[in-house]
């Protein structure tokens, strides 16, 4: 097994096992993986797919994962960490900017097992990237540390491209209207922009009556669309929450809540616990964690 735990803001791993082991965990914000050669099963939250090689996959945090390996398996680990996104050192990139791009990832990304990417090219990329990041941290350490820092921020570049192509929305099977879809992705792409999510700025864009907007999002995902957002809303709260070093009337204000105290009682309403109770749980959790079997949870 060879462990490369280069940098800070992000770790790289590179193993090969013929058993599923745990393995050491850090408070990762989430997790890439590659799969370079072998077959087997993947699992997150009791969910299964199968693997083989070059499939690509997410591990967010606190989620229960692992590994069947049916055949010896080469697994690479890209670890984006919290101080990737807290860090200010990072040159041209605007933080605040790319930690809600990231964010977009976590929640939307609909968490079940399967594999990530759907465009064979962009596969192909990831696959010329990551060979790019394993040989400049072998050869160069951290004198590379600006240019894995770009390889890494051109890899989360291409993970939200895909996401954002996908259908990684709980929308029933048996819906034929691709306009939810379409709104779907609008609301999340703008769920701080507390205008763009007016009733009649979603009417103007879909084309719909201001009467009829609400009536079609219930109908289409069996919740109201002011449910909708507060809980698209509140998926961001968490993540900010456990991930980033965002002050309370900082995440209040970005996402359009009138104050702290507002924030703090949406929160209590919809997720049936504290803002403190839910960052103390959530850390604890982030730090146990290491990998699970189908049968025992994380």
């Amino acid at each position: 097994m060879q462990v490369l735990e280069v940098y800070k803001p992000f770790e790289i791993q590179e193993i090969e096992l013929t058993d599923w082991k745990q393995r050491p965990v850090k408070n990762n914000f989430f997790e890439f993986v590659l799969i370079k050669d072998g077959e087997g099963t993947q699992c997150i939250n009791y969910n299964d797919y199968a693997y083989s090689k070059n499939s690509m996959f997410l591990l967010p945090p606190l989620k229960c994962h692992s590994f069947t390996i049916e055949k010896p398996t080469k697994f690479i680990f890209l670890k984006f960490t919290d101080s990737f996104f807290k860090s200010a050192n990072r040159i041209s990139i605007d933080r605040n900017e790319w930690f809600k791009e990231a964010s977009y990832i976590l929640s939307n990304y609909n968490q079940l097992p399967g594999d990530v990417i759907k465009n064979e090219i962009d596969r192909n990329y990831l696959k010329s990237l990551i060979g790019m990041i394993l040989q400049e941290s072998r050869n160069y350490g951290e004198r590379s540390v600006n240019l894995v820092t770009s390889l890494m921020t051109s890899i989360l570049e291409i993970l939200i491209r895909n996401i954002k192509k996908g259908s990684y929305f709980e929308i029933p099977k048996s819906n034929s209207d691709d306009r939810i879809t379409k709104m779907l992705t609008y609301i999340n792409e703008n769920i701080s922009k507390t205008e763009l999510l007016k009733v009649e700025n979603l009417a103007n864009v879909f084309q719909m009556s201001p009467t009829y907007v609400s009536e079609f999002f219930k109908k289409q995902v069996n919740m109201s669309l002011r449910e909708y957002i507060i809980k698209g809303k509140l998926k961001l709260v968490e993540i900010r929450l456990l991930n980033s070093d965002f002050r309370l009337n900082e995440i209040a204000d970005e996402l359009g809540f009138t104050d702290v105290s507002h924030l703090s009682k949406t929160f209590k309403r919809y997720t049936g616990s504290s803002i403190r109770d839910f960052k103390n749980k959530g850390e604890y959790m982030l730090l146990k964690r290491a990998s699970c079997t189908s049968n025992v949870s994380a």
